[in-house]
């Protein structure tokens, strides 16, 4: 790499982890020669930064090869690879199972920059755009995310956040928590329909609660949310499509992870400026 790196680089630990699972060329064409390595830094930056694809900085690859490996490893599901097999290696080194044995589901409402397919408005939330549902487990790592439309009801729509989540992909599911929302009697008979080996479990708040209050369980797909945020491609949704949204999602959990697992050394530690010391007579 022969250029200055930017913060949302990947550094050579993290890239050894990542570059075993990237997808090798496809036979019978040219050989490739781009580097993977910094196509997958191009789109670490546009996700961490927020600018648009023709704004990629001159010195990562032309924003149409990124863009054109971006939408081919969400077609052929890499991102999902990516994002189960960093979650298990996550999981193993903090020292739990593989696999999750509890999930937690949330939805968030975003708005959306110029329309796009699927645009509705969230009359609770008060936000005409998007919802993003995800699961996640008990480290707050991504299982899986589905964009709807804000108008969807998030009951309904994790019906099919749950499709995508058969038992045998999960087979130590045995409880996902959840809030007021899913409490649904629909959702429950879809779940006991479908055979599969988990519950849902929903932590109600309290009656005579007041403002804010930290609930048990819920808070773990909320710090989640937090951590998404630190991401300015996220800030709103500037995708035409729904899936593209779900890939920008997936880069953003595995950019996580990947830090996760080889933290990146701090340049420039932040500190606090101390005010002066007053003077005593």
């Amino acid at each position: 790499m022969n250029r200055k790196p930017y913060p949302s680089d990947l550094t050579d630990e993290q890239w050894s982890v990542l570059e075993p699972w990237i997808p090798n060329a496809k036979p019978g064409g040219r050989p490739r020669k781009t580097n993977m390595r910094e196509v997958v830094n191009a789109l670490f930056y546009i996700n961490r930064e927020g600018c648009t694809w023709r704004a990629l900085p001159h010195d990562l690859p032309p924003w149409k090869t990124v863009y054109n490996y971006f939408r081919a490893w969400i077609n052929d599901g890499t991102w999902q690879q990516f994002l189960d097999a960093l979650r298990v290696r996550v999981r193993q080194v903090a020292g739990r199972d593989p696999e999750p044995k509890t999930g937690y589901i949330d939805s968030q409402s975003v708005k959306t920059n110029q329309g796009g397919e699927q645009c509705g408005y969230d009359g609770a939330k008060q936000v005409r755009g998007r919802k993003r549902h995800i699961v996640v487990d008990s480290l707050g790592l991504l299982l899986v995310v589905l964009v709807t439309g804000a108008n969807v009801d998030d009951a309904r729509a994790a019906q099919d956040v749950f499709a995508t989540m058969p038992g045998r992909d999960y087979p130590r599911l045995r409880v996902v928590w959840a809030d007021g929302k899913y409490h649904n009697y629909a959702l429950k008979d879809w779940v006991s329909l479908h055979r599969r080996p988990y519950r849902v479990a929903v932590v109600s708040r309290p009656a005579d609660a007041e403002g804010w209050v930290k609930l048990p369980k819920r808070w773990v797909v909320e710090r989640t949310f937090a951590w998404l945020g630190h991401y300015r491609r996220l800030s709103k949704d500037y995708e035409h499509l729904t899936e593209t949204s779900e890939g920008m999602i997936k880069i953003s959990a595995i950019h996580l992870m990947l830090r996760r697992l080889k933290p990146t050394p701090r340049k420039h530690p932040f500190g606090y400026k101390r005010p002066p010391k007053k003077l005593t007579v």
